[in-house]
């Protein structure tokens, strides 16, 4: 397959890297400078797994403005709030033909792509894959190869000859995908699961480990779910996982299959970018409003998430003028 990874960042590499393994033609697209350059000047990304056997994988890198391929294949990594201009500076290079595949964390993604591909031609997923990249230029594959799972299925619940061929090359570089057959279902669970892990780990600054060895564990987790699946209850949206499954999945992944692991959205946070919490916790509260039903708790952990993003820019704010200070002083 001919593939564009769009959003190159810690999952699209890996996604893009593997699957150029399998013989794929893959082309990287972004928009982050440093990485660029460094890309361009290395010839390539360092890819490391668990911080072990940095080694340099030659990869194309450009600019959307750069892309004028004809892939079989657009492959969406980016952020929410990233994907509309994305769509906006590649939109040149779609063609009717072409599908959509993402997945990306949280919701809002869907009505984006759906302006730019037909309905059939759109495939979402969701990934339980722990990646991180350590600075421009360089990505950690955390986990041993095949760590990991994922769902996958097409916005019309349709699997056809392109998405069962996506299917086959994922299953060849390991990421173990399931497809399902609700696409909304698939898409939300994955967001339920986030609205724990990612949130609680971020405003607290914890390995998923940590969070999972807290004695409250269970009941902080529980007063999530069980607010976000009254929530879907009310949407008439089926989850693909049980609560109590659900509740299982966040502690196996805690502690066994991502203990060392920081979430994405503390990842994003810690390098002062804008964190996805609104498409996340933020995006279950709205939904359930649509609804008449308040969702406390969700409502709660959006906005103690925003907290921990203003108090750690009040602190660099803070840590740059003492700075600044000391040099006058100093000069």
């Amino acid at each position: 397959m001919k593939l564009a990874m769009v959003g190159s960042g810690a999952m699209g590499l890996r996604y893009g890297v593997l699957l150029a393994e399998q013989g794929n033609d893959v082309t990287f697209v972004d928009t982050w400078q440093p990485h660029l350059d460094a890309v361009h000047a290395q010839g390539g990304v360092y890819v490391m797994r668990d911080h072990k056997g940095r080694h340099l994988v030659p990869v194309k890198m450009v600019t959307p403005e750069e892309y004028h391929d004809d892939p079989d294949m657009f492959v969406f990594f980016t952020k929410q709030m990233q994907l509309a201009d994305y769509l906006k500076r590649m939109a040149h290079a779609f063609k009717p033909h072409q599908y959509a595949f993402t997945c990306m964390n949280g919701m809002g993604h869907v009505e984006k792509l759906q302006r730019y591909f037909a309905d059939d031609k759109i495939i979402g997923g969701t990934a339980l894959v722990a990646t991180v990249l350590p600075g421009p230029g360089e990505v950690d594959f955390m986990g041993k190869r095949g760590a990991g799972m994922m769902n996958m299925c097409p916005l019309n619940e349709k699997p056809d000859a392109m998405c069962q061929e996506l299917f086959k090359q994922l299953d060849k570089a390991q990421f173990h995908p399931t497809m399902t057959d609700d696409f909304t279902g698939t898409l939300m669970t994955k967001v339920v699961f986030n609205s724990v892990m990612n949130s609680i780990c971020t405003m607290f600054e914890l390995q998923m480990g940590q969070f999972g060895r807290f004695p409250g564990f269970d009941t902080m987790a529980k007063d999530l779910l069980d607010e976000a699946y009254d929530v879907c209850g009310r949407a008439d949206i089926h989850l693909v996982e049980s609560r109590a499954d659900m509740l299982a999945s966040l502690e196996h992944n805690c502690q066994v299959d991502m203990p060392l692991h920081y979430p994405s959205m503390y990842q994003d946070m810690s390098k002062d970018r804008p964190t996805e919490v609104d498409y996340i916790n933020g995006y279950i509260a709205k939904l359930g409003k649509k609804y008449d039903y308040v969702a406390h708790t969700q409502q709660f952990v959006t906005q103690a998430v925003h907290l921990a993003e203003f108090h750690r820019q009040e602190l660099k704010a803070e840590r740059e003028k003492n700075q600044e200070e000391k040099s006058v002083v100093n000069g």
